[in-house]
């Protein structure tokens, strides 16, 4: 098969199926349906199919058309260019960091063979099928990317000549560029533990157990900094508790309060878009990826490599397949955290957003990285 074919089923199936159709689902069962839990009410069901609700799925479709159909109004005074581009400049990034997420090791075309110190060795071909771009620093890749939707969220807020916008627009560059510090140096201990900007090779990495039982994941290695990216991460994707930038009890909507129809849509589904990749980076980078304890190219090893009694072989597209769904299904993990806290906490003020950047995470991970490098220096 020609490798631009390949690319393109990938892009397809990563960006299009996966994170768009999640993103798109999680506007119902993120928003509504798991609010709706929490609060102990019905959720959405008066849009019916048939006269069956659905679980709210006709809702969901309903929303879709209604947005797709609803006029496109620019306000008086707005900057019709940058008011035009700002929401490809939220939403773009999100998708483009998807390049360098791995869902699995590039995939063997022949025998591979699991040796004693658990590394597997391809005897034959590697093919990349489960990341669309193989770059060996996927992790600056990812943070640079990312970090270009600061400039969409404050364009937007500028260029609605609206004051509420506006305070959104602030509100949001301050909030992602406080939060980015704390949000990169709580990966500087990653980094001098595995040596590698590589996600394929941090994952790699945390396919070793220590004593034979525990997997050598990084929040095992790195409890703090877990901790440190989850909520900082939450930050940067302006969702509750962390949504001061839309603030609707104060700001209206925020830095989007003057746009409508798919324009709206598309600078919300980059928020949802944005979850799911901060849901993917902290699988990869602390969660072990693909993963499964026990699990290797061959079958499960519960007993270690040297017991092969405990040894459940299976064959190397079934350990595939289980990787791939493990890594998904550790992200959509995350992202069902987020949204529980999202829907269990209340709203931050905004002296206690910049106070919990600046005077608590961000002394964290300065503390993090000094006691990561003395033992790392040491053993």
């Amino acid at each position: 098969m020609p490798e631009i074919l390949i690319t393109l089923i990938k892009i397809i199936a990563i960006v299009f199926v996966f994170v768009m159709g999640l993103a798109s689902l999680l506007t119902l069962f993120g928003d509504r349906k798991l609010s709706a839990k929490v609060q102990n009410r019905v959720g959405p069901m008066q849009a019916q199919f048939f006269g069956q609700s659905l679980a709210g799925i006709p809702h969901f479709l309903s929303d879709a058309v209604k947005m797709i159909f609803k006029e496109h109004v620019a306000p008086k005074g707005a900057h019709k260019f940058l008011y035009a581009i700002a929401p490809s400049l939220v939403f773009i990034p999100m998708l483009l960091g998807w390049a360098v997420i791995p869902f699995m090791d590039h995939y063997c075309v022949g025998e591979v063979q699991v040796l004693a110190n658990y590394q597997e060795v391809c005897h034959g071909e590697y093919k990349n099928y489960f990341q669309i771009m193989n770059f060996n620093s996927g992790l600056l890749f990812a943070f640079a990317i990312a970090s270009v939707s600061v400039y969409g969220a404050a364009i937007a807020g500028w260029a609605s000549n609206s004051k509420f916008s506006m305070l959104g627009g602030l509100r949001s560059t301050a909030q992602m560029i406080s939060y980015e510090v704390s949000l990169g140096l709580s990966l500087a201990g990653i980094l001098l533990i595995y040596s590698t900007l590589d996600f394929n090779q941090m994952v790699l990495e945390q396919g070793t157990m220590l004593w034979g039982w525990i997997p050598l994941w990084g929040i095992v290695m790195q409890p703090v900094a877990f901790f440190i990216f989850f909520l900082a991460g939450m930050a940067e994707t302006k969702r509750a508790p962390f949504d001061l930038p839309e603030g609707e009890s104060e700001i209206v909507a925020g830095y989007h309060t003057e746009y409508s129809s798919m324009n709206f849509g598309i600078i919300q589904l980059s928020e949802y878009a944005a979850t799911i990749f901060i849901a993917a980076l902290i699988t990869v980078i602390f969660l072990g990826g693909w993963q499964v304890p026990y699990l290797y190219a061959d079958g499960f090893y519960f007993g270690g490599i040297a017991d092969p009694a405990l040894h459940i072989e299976l064959p190397y597209i079934v350990t595939t397949v289980l990787r791939v769904v493990a890594m998904l299904s550790k992200i959509v993990f995350i992202v069902w955290l987020q949204f529980m806290m999202r829907w269990t906490l209340p709203r931050f003020r905004y002296d206690q957003v910049m106070v919990l950047g600046w005077k608590i995470l961000l002394p964290l991970s300065l503390a993090n990285l000094v006691i990561t490098a003395i033992i790392v220096a040491i053993f």
